[in-house]
């Protein structure tokens, strides 16, 4: 992962005011792909490196939930963020147990505290990255050291 990688957020709404004004907020900050339904925000996620998804809670079809809890399954290092103007408690938990979500933000939002969590979501993010990429690694010296003793023994 570069180190000046722009961060990638996909949110999704279905009000388009809401995508637009997302858009107009945080398009200098991030790298920003909107999606008025959860069909069009799996193309993307299928299609793109997304580090931060952001979605609302109560959509026609499919509700927020129910795509972070897919997101969960496909996308496991990606962090996950609930923006909602709705306090539905069963829906809550059901982001928190099933969405595994990071963060649950109501609408309207305020631009610095959205700014300042997608900041440290793709913290979290590159963390998870780094442990996978160091587990690797010592996986691979395991192995390594484990041939070594095997020859070892044999010699």
């Amino acid at each position: 992962m570069e180190e000046n990688q722009k961060i990638h957020v996909l949110y999704l709404d279905d009000e388009e005011n809401n995508l637009i004004a997302f858009k107009a907020s945080f398009r200098r900050d991030f790298t920003i792909f909107t999606a008025i339904s959860a069909a069009v925000a799996k193309e993307i996620l299928a299609q793109n490196e997304i580090h931060v998804l952001i979605t609302d809670q109560r959509m026609p079809v499919t509700t927020g939930s129910e795509l972070l809890a897919q997101a969960v399954k496909d996308y496991p290092d990606q962090i996950r963020i609930m923006l909602t103007g709705f306090s539905d408690m069963e829906a809550l938990k059901d982001a928190i147990n099933i969405g595994q979500i990071y963060c649950y933000l109501q609408k309207p939002w305020n631009d610095d505290e959205l700014r300042s969590t997608i900041n440290k979501a793709f913290s979290i993010y590159k963390l998870k990255r780094e442990k996978e990429e160091l587990t690797g690694k010592l996986m691979t010296t395991n192995e390594q050291l484990e041939f070594y003793l095997r020859q070892k023994l044999l010699s």
